[in-house]
C-alpha cells in the first residue's frame, strides 16, 4: 500500500491549487507508454538477465533497488533501479562528505557527485549506459511514470522547484526527457527546471517520439553521465 503524500505538505501549494485531472498526454500517452513498456520488457528479457547476473555475483547483494521518488500529484512510489551502489551507501556517503566538505557542497547543489564512493565497478558500467533504470519499465506498467517526463525526483529536491513544481505534478515522470538528452548532469539544475516546465507546457505526441528518438545516441555517447 503506498503512503500518503498529500500535494498540501509542499508549502508552495494552496488548497485550491490542483492538477488537471487527466496527466501531460492523456490516453494517447498511456496507451503508447503501455505498448512500449510490454515490448521493452519482452524484447530486452536477454539484457534483463545478464546484467541481473552481473549485479548479483558482483558482491551477492540484491538485484534491484527501490528509491522513494515524487510521482504525478505528489503521490511517492518506489522507482526501480538495478542496484548500483554498496549496501551500506548511507553509511558510506556521510563519511565520504565528512572528509570531503566539496563532495557535499557538490550533492547540495546538483544531487550527484562525479565521483560517488558508493557506486560499485559494475554500477559504473551500468551507470555509463544507462542500463540501470531499465526496470523502470515496471513502473511505466504500472502507471508511475511514463516512457516519456520529468527527471523523478525526491522530496527535497521538489523545494528546488518552487512554484515551477505545479508542472512537475501535471505529469507522470518520465524513464527519458528532455534532461537526458541535453547533457544529463552537465546540465544546471535550473535548466533541469525549465526543461521540465517547458515540456509539460508544449507537449505533443511527436515530441516524445523525437525524445525517445535522440535518446539512443545520447545514452550511447553517455554524455553527462555518472
Amino acid at each position: 500500500m503506498k503512503p500518503a503524500t498529500k500535494l498540501a505538505s509542499f508549502p508552495f501549494f494552496r488548497p485550491s491549487e490542483k492538477t488537471e485531472k487527466l496527466p501531460v498526454g492523456g490516453v494517447l500517452k498511456r496507451t503508447f507508454d503501455v505498448i512500449g513498456a510490454t515490448a521493452g520488457l519482452i524484447l530486452l528479457s536477454p539484457l534483463f538477465l545478464l546484467v541481473a547476473l552481473l549485479v548479483k555475483f558482483s558482491d551477492g547483494g540484491s538485484v534491484f533497488y527501490g528509491h522513494r521518488r515524487i510521482g504525478r500529484d505528489g503521490n511517492p512510489f518506489f522507482c526501480m533501479k538495478f542496484r548500483t551502489m554498496v549496501r551500506d551507501g548511507d553509511a558510506v556517503l556521510l563519511a565520504h562528505f565528512a572528509a570531503n566538505p566539496e563532495a557535499r557542497a557538490e550533492w547540495q547543489a546538483t544531487r550527484k557527485l562525479q565521483k560517488d564512493p558508493r557506486v560499485t565497478n559494475v554500477g559504473a558500467v551500468l551507470r555509463k549506459l544507462s542500463l540501470d533504470e531499465l526496470p523502470q519499465l515496471v513502473n511505466v506498467l504500472r502507471g508511475e511514470m511514463s516512457l516519456v517526463g520529468p527527471r523523478p525526483v525526491v522530496k527535497d529536491e521538489i523545494d528546488l522547484y518552487g512554484t515551477a513544481a505545479v508542472y512537475y505534478f501535471k505529469s507522470r515522470p518520465g524513464l527519458t526527457g528532455v534532461w537526458q538528452i541535453s547533457g544529463r548532469n552537465d546540465v544546471s539544475y535550473d535548466d533541469r527546471i525549465a526543461f521540465d516546465r517547458h515540456y509539460v507546457e508544449n507537449w505533443s505526441f511527436q515530441k516524445d517520439i523525437l525524445i525517445i528518438l535522440k535518446t539512443i545516441p545520447a545514452v550511447c555517447a553517455s554524455r553527462g553521465s555518472y
